[in-house]
């Protein structure tokens, strides 16, 4: 079976370990998987290396000054539309609304979905919803989203989770100790400064942590996005300095630091205000670390009881000052996370391509 997987971009956001992690597992069950995407600001390759099992093809595409982003997104599907192959293969599986734009009759899995307010982006995620012939969520919140607003349902085939890299890291001493030594006791976020990240009101929730922690550090890594956040982080920076939070903001770390990095957090922060599974959130889990999570539908389908939830500041830092030092949920946590794993979602999805053939 020859599948095509399409995602938008090199770095790494949660659609696109999504991505790689799929295609490795499905090569590994004896697919043949290419997995194609455009190459943003000069990128050669992922933000990891892919298995030389993997077949991967990168689309250039080069800045262009003083464009907006609806016209960088009408461009992203222009540009790929143009270079994919759609005839080469068996299965055509779009990972989010600009390929499932760009690439014709696919299989789409729609990870969470999105509000737009520019006409042009407002019919793009329409039609990424309802042009492709078959439709993948990762979890059965997300899908029964789709099923009310569209009358389509949606196979549910969850994340894996590459919870042995986080598991290492637990007892990797020397790298957790490394962190600290540059950070001190932190509370982590991944997912960098945007409105669906909840930025906000985790400033505002480890301002009010900080009068029962002091010692604690607010640290954000990742953040790479299409998107224009420039007004939501000057908003953001504002707040902070009223607040007197100063936050250690790392943009994106490196794939191999990363699982020492959230093993050695105090807690894990998730404020996101909208998610498809929660990713991060699970590698954290297989970190052994104490996570608090917003209190949305689908993150407590797939977290239940192994997080602590919050829905403003003020629980958020109530909660997240209740996890500190606290393994008490550690060990459900992290046999949660190793239980998804990409193998299960993999034979999944080829069972799914199959019937579909």
């Amino acid at each position: 079976m020859r599948v095509a997987l399409i995602t938008y971009s090199t770095k790494p956001r949660g659609g696109v370990v999504h991505t790689l992690n799929l295609a490795e597992a499905m090569a590994d069950l004896g697919a043949d998987v290419t997995v194609w995407s455009l190459a943003r600001q000069g990128d050669r390759g992922f933000f990891r290396t892919v298995d030389p099992k993997v077949a991967v093809r990168l689309v250039d595409f080069p800045e262009v000054d003083g464009e907006t982003v609806t016209e960088r997104i009408v461009r992203s599907i222009d540009m790929l539309a143009h270079a994919f192959t759609a005839a080469d293969y068996d299965v055509v599986h779009a990972q989010d609304c600009i390929s499932a734009n760009a690439v014709g009759p696919c299989i789409r899995t729609i990870h969470h979905l999105d509000t737009f307010t520019t006409p042009i982006l407002v019919e793009c995620h329409e039609k990424a919803v309802v042009a492709p012939y078959a439709r993948i969520c990762v979890s059965a919140a997300v899908a029964a989203e789709v099923a009310a607003g569209w009358g389509l349902n949606p196979t549910v085939i969850p994340n894996g989770v590459r919870a042995d890299r986080f598991i290492a890291a637990a007892a990797d001493v020397d790298g957790q100790a490394s962190w600290r030594r540059r950070l001190g006791r932190y509370v982590l976020a991944v997912g960098g400064i945007e409105p669906r990240k909840g930025t906000l009101d985790l400033a505002a929730a480890f301002h009010l942590l900080q009068r029962r922690y002091p010692e604690l550090s607010l640290v954000l890594a990742g953040g790479e996005t299409l998107f224009d956040y420039r007004d939501y982080r000057a908003e953001f920076d504002r707040l902070c300095a009223d607040l007197g939070v100063a936050p250690v903001i790392l943009g994106a770390v490196p794939d191999d630091d990363l699982p020492s990095l959230v093993a050695a957090c105090e807690v894990f922060a998730f404020p996101s205000t909208k998610e498809g599974f929660g990713l991060a959130a699970m590698e954290a889990l297989a970190a052994g670390r104490p996570v608090v999570a917003r209190d949305l539908p689908v993150l407590r389908e797939v977290f239940g009881a192994t997080v602590r939830y919050a829905a403003d500041p003020a629980g958020f830092a109530s909660a997240l000052a209740d996890s500190v030092g606290d393994d008490s949920r550690a060990a459900a946590g992290r046999a949660l996370a190793s239980a998804l794993t990409w193998e299960n979602a993999a034979r999944a999805h080829l069972d799914f391509y199959a019937g579909l053939l």
